[in-house]
């Protein structure tokens, strides 16, 4: 059976991934993250802390497993945070990349690595969806680090693949952060106003489909760039008033505005969303559509 290695396995992605895989149970499975292991579900699989920030730590952990597949979801996503904190981001979307590459360049084995990305990486100013041959642009600092560590993917000697994707949403065990979905859901739950954005477009991602599409990649062996979101591209607004709507809450809660009210740290692109044909093609990519991923989000919850 072929060894995966998933790297930010107690994240969103990552969880949903070493869920989906012990259900698939074509790969052996070794996960890792920083600290303890925060799955619920500790059966299956390897757990290993690993600071992917720490050359040494990689080298040691990716020599003894020889994973055939790695895929790195580790990351410092917090757009804002990252302007503030230039040093950490680099140092864990960029440096961490390059441990990596270097880590499984050294083996004998053809690892496969796939790469976690992002819409940032564009500005938004191309007024439709994205192709995966489109120009990357980046506006701040979190988008520049993540299409620097594509770079570096793109230019190895690896078996490579990079996975862009978009507003992720899902819930999982012992969450260490929310996401649009659970934020608008839990505020308007309890009777808070919120201003929401009507200024920017997004495709939202299940996490369960993300997860489905990396997978489909490691599976098919799949190498280039894939965008990997949801089907559909909403605004920040519309994709609020779904929630709302869903959970039947109170939509004079929300207030809409518009992006430079905000007085974000980081610069956000006004319009994303993808063309996600080629992984549907190609992998045989079948995300749900947002109206769908809140069914299968209320069920978890419940």
């Amino acid at each position: 059976m072929k060894k995966i290695l998933i790297t930010g396995s107690n994240g969103l992605l990552g969880q949903k991934l070493v869920t989906a895989l012990l259900k698939s149970n074509t790969f052996e499975i070794n996960a890792t993250s920083k600290g303890e292991n925060r799955i619920n579900n500790k059966a299956g699989y390897i757990y290993q802390s690993l600071d992917i920030t720490n050359k040494q730590e990689v080298d040691t952990l990716i020599s003894k497993y020889t994973p055939d597949v790695i895929i790195n979801t580790a990351a410092m996503t917090n757009v804002d945070a990252c302007e503030t904190q230039k040093g950490e981001c680099w140092k864990l979307n960029v440096i961490a990349v390059e441990y990596l590459i270097s880590a499984i360049e050294k083996l004998s084995h053809n690892t496969h690595f796939i790469q976690l990305s992002t819409d940032f990486i564009f500005d938004g100013k191309k007024g439709s969806p994205y192709t995966e041959e489109d120009a990357p642009n980046p506006l701040s600092y979190y988008a520049l680090s993540k299409w620097e560590a594509e770079k570096r993917v793109m230019i190895s000697n690896l078996r490579w693949a990079i996975a862009r994707t978009i507003i992720v949403y899902g819930i999982v065990d012992n969450m260490s952060r929310s996401n649009i979905v659970l934020w608008a859901k839990e505020a308007l739950t309890k009777g808070q106003k919120i201003n929401v954005v009507d200024d920017q477009f997004r495709s939202p991602t299940l996490a369960e489909d993300l997860a489905a599409g990396c997978i489909l990649i490691a599976e098919k062996e799949a190498t280039g760039v894939y965008n990997l979101s949801g089907p559909k591209t909403l605004s920040v607004l519309e994709i609020v008033n779904a929630v709302a709507g869903y959970w039947k809450l109170d939509k004079s809660l929300i207030t809409p505005s518009k992006s430079n009210t905000l007085n974000q740290a980081a610069k956000r692109p006004p319009r994303t969303g993808f063309i996600i044909d080629k992984a549907i093609k190609e992998l045989g990519y079948a995300p749900h559509s947002f109206e769908e991923g809140l069914e299968i989000l209320d069920k978890q919850i419940n």
